[in-house]
C-alpha cells in the first residue's frame, strides 16, 4: 500500500475526494513529491545534516509562511526526535536565532532569508554556512530542502484552493 499523500494530508484534502483524484491525474508529480519528501526529510542515512536540523528548517518555514499544518508536522517530528521544549521555543521565535547552536542558528538564518526574500542569498551567506561547519554537500542539501518546502507549500495552497471551489 502506498504511503498517504503528504501534500493532501497537509492541505486537509481527504483521500478519495475530487481534489485528491484531480491530483492523482498527475501521479508522477505526486510520486516525485513523496519521494522528495522522504529523501530530504527522512533519508535512511541523513549523514551529518541531521534529521533534527532538517525538521527544524521545516518547522521554521511552516511558521514563517503561516502554514500551521506544515509547522505542526515538523514540530511533532522534532519532539519525536527528542527536541527539548527550549529548542522548540527558540525555533518559534521568528525574530531571533538566540539560544540555538551556532550551526543551527546559521541553518535557520539561511532558511529565513531564502524563505522571506527568495534570491537574496549571496556568497557571504553561503560562506556563513561554511563557517558554521556545513560541508558543501550539506549546503546543497539545505538549498534543496528549502526549495522543496517552498514547492510543497505552494502545492498545499493550490490543493486547498481547489478544495474550497469543489
Amino acid at each position: 500500500m502506498a504511503a498517504p499523500d503528504t501534500i493532501n494530508s497537509l492541505a486537509g484534502i481527504a483521500e478519495g475526494s475530487p481534489v485528491a483524484a484531480l491530483r492523482q491525474e498527475k501521479s508522477d508529480l505526486v510520486s516525485f513529491a513523496q519521494g522528495s519528501d522522504k529523501a530530504l526529510l527522512e533519508p535512511d542515512d541523513p549523514g551529518a545534516f541531521s534529521l533534527l536540523e532538517r525538521h527544524a528548517v521545516g518547522y521554521r518555514v511552516g511558521l514563517l509562511t503561516g502554514f500551521a499544518s506544515v509547522a505542526q508536522r515538523h514540530e511533532a517530528r522534532l519532539r519525536e526526535l527528542g527536541a527539548a521544549d527550549d529548542l522548540v521555543a527558540d525555533l518559534s521565535d521568528l525574530t531571533s536565532t538566540n539560544g540555538l547552536s551556532p550551526r543551527l542558528a546559521a541553518i535557520v538564518a539561511h532558511a529565513d532569508r531564502v524563505t522571506l526574500t527568495p534570491g537574496a542569498a549571496g556568497e557571504t551567506d553561503i560562506a556563513a554556512l561554511a563557517d558554521a561547519g556545513l560541508t558543501p554537500t550539506e549546503i546543497v542539501t539545505l538549498g534543496q530542502l528549502i526549495g522543496f518546502l517552498a514547492y510543497q507549500i505552494r502545492a498545499i495552497a493550490v490543493a486547498r484552493a481547489f478544495g474550497e471551489s469543489a
